[in-house]
C-alpha cells in the first residue's frame, strides 16, 4: 500500500531575497524559507546589524537560533558561530547582534510565531 505523498519543500536560499523588518525603530533584515501552513513552524535567515537587540520579550511559540556568523548577545550569554540557542515558549528574552559586529543566524519556531514586547 503506498502511503500519500506529503508536500516536500525546497528553497534556492542564494535567490531568495532580503526583506527589511522594522520593530520599534530599527530594522533587520531577513530571508523565509519555510512557513509550514498546518503547524505555522517557522524557518528564516536573520541579519541583525552590529549593535541590534530586540528587547525584553516573550512568543507564544519556541524558538531556536543557530549562529552562522558574528556573535549573538542574549539575556544568557555570547554565541559565536556554530552555537545553537533555543527559548522555551513563554520565555522572557533579549537578543541580537553584538556592538562589533553583525549576526547572521538561523531563526526556528515550533509554532505560529509572535512577539510581545516587555513593556506594552
Amino acid at each position: 500500500m503506498r502511503k500519500e505523498s506529503l508536500e516536500v519543500i525546497s528553497t534556492n536560499t542564494c535567490a531568495t531575497p532580503w526583506e527589511p523588518h522594522t520593530e520599534l525603530g530599527k530594522t533587520f533584515f531577513m530571508k523565509t524559507f519555510c512557513a509550514d501552513k498546518n503547524t505555522g513552524m517557522l524557518v528564516q535567515e536573520v541579519v541583525y546589524p552590529k549593535g541590534y537587540k530586540i528587547t525584553w520579550h516573550k512568543h507564544n511559540c519556541s524558538h531556536g537560533i543557530y549562529v552562522l556568523e558574528g556573535i549573538l548577545e542574549t539575556h544568557e550569554g555570547v554565541y559565536g558561530p556554530g552555537s545553537f540557542v533555543w527559548f522555551p515558549e513563554g520565555n522572557l528574552a533579549e537578543h541580537g547582534a553584538a556592538e562589533e559586529c553583525s549576526a547572521r543566524v538561523l531563526f526556528i519556531t515550533n509554532k505560529t510565531f509572535d512577539i510581545q514586547y516587555k513593556n506594552r
